[in-house]
């Protein structure tokens, strides 16, 4: 448990710098001379009136699936469906790209098999198979935290005896904190980018602290609850 405490800090870490980092280079393009950010306003202009189009969510959901199996970050993903799609229906989409993506990898673990999966990865996925089938949702929670590629986790986990509905609950669960944060920070890029301010800034820095931290409150709180039994 102390060694999943460690890499959760360090995940939160990695994207708080992360964060500020995108956040100042940002800034610094729009404060600049000119309007290097113009590009941005104009892809975000022509794609305005396709947001809320019947055709809108099964084309995130295709994106996540095939830009998934390439292995492209989810979080990146995540970030960039906030500025496509605003604060609202950013995380909505992004949700339900991300369990997409998601249903996919676990369906093809499914269909390679525990055998082949397990000699591939060896004993560390033996003993994560051992863990998600004695836990269930909360294994799959809990490991929606640890900084592993999204796509192989999904077909790590197909590959156990972890039951879909369990797969489900626990990636909704485990990722609904960081989607909504991502997707509001990715939004708030394109405010900083139309009003740039220290004040703008400040608002995208919060709107990805809350969520991230009210995310690992709540798993600690978990795991001392799955600890005490």
């Amino acid at each position: 448990m102390a060694q999943v405490k460690v890499v959760q800090v360090k995940r939160v870490a990695v994207i708080a710098v992360a964060a500020l980092a995108v956040i100042i280079a940002i800034s610094a393009l729009s404060w600049s001379a000119g309007d290097p950010a113009g590009a941005l306003r104009a892809s975000l202009a022509a794609a305005a009136p396709h947001r809320t189009a019947w055709y809108a969510l099964p084309i995130v959901a295709a994106a996540y699936i095939a830009l998934g199996l390439a292995f492209v970050p989810v979080l990146a993903l995540v970030a960039a469906t906030g500025v496509a799609f605003g604060p609202w229906l950013g995380p909505v989409y992004a949700m339900t790209g991300c369990v997409a993506s998601a249903s996919t990898g676990f369906g093809l673990g499914r269909w390679v098999g525990r055998q082949r999966v397990q000699q591939i990865g060896g004993t560390r996925v033996r003993r994560l198979h051992q863990a998600l089938e004695r836990n269930g949702t909360l294994a799959v929670f809990v490991l929606r935290k640890v900084p592993a590629p999204f796509m192989l986790a999904n077909i790590v986990v197909g590959a156990s005896g972890v039951r879909y509905r369990d797969f489900l609950i626990g990636t909704v669960l485990g990722m609904g904190a960081l989607v909504i944060a991502l997707a509001g920070f990715g939004y708030s890029l394109t405010r900083i980018i139309d009003h740039p301010s220290w004040t703008e800034v400040l608002v995208a820095l919060v709107i990805l602290a809350v969520p991230l931290t009210t995310a690992v409150l709540i798993n600690r709180t978990l795991r001392r609850r799955a600890d005490a039994r």
